[in-house]
């Protein structure tokens, strides 16, 4: 039977598993923002600030996903 993380400790401090997802999502979504910004490939997007949200919460599920079973 595999276990299923209820919480992370980090520190002595617990933490939802959703909020490790979360900030996980948003730094991946960031590295993916600049990098796009690097190459100048942000300027085929119409409004880029909504883009990184996306990527923030398509990186957040997925990580929930994958990495935080249910």
């Amino acid at each position: 039977m595999s276990h299923i993380p209820s919480e992370f400790t980090v520190g002595g401090i617990y933490l939802p598993p959703s909020l490790v997802a979360g900030c996980l999502g948003v730094l991946l979504a960031y590295w993916t923002s600049r990098a796009l910004n690097r190459r100048r490939l942000s300027r085929h997007f119409f409004y880029p600030p909504l883009v990184f949200v996306a990527f923030a919460v398509l990186y957040t599920v997925m990580i929930g996903y994958l990495f935080i079973p249910f």
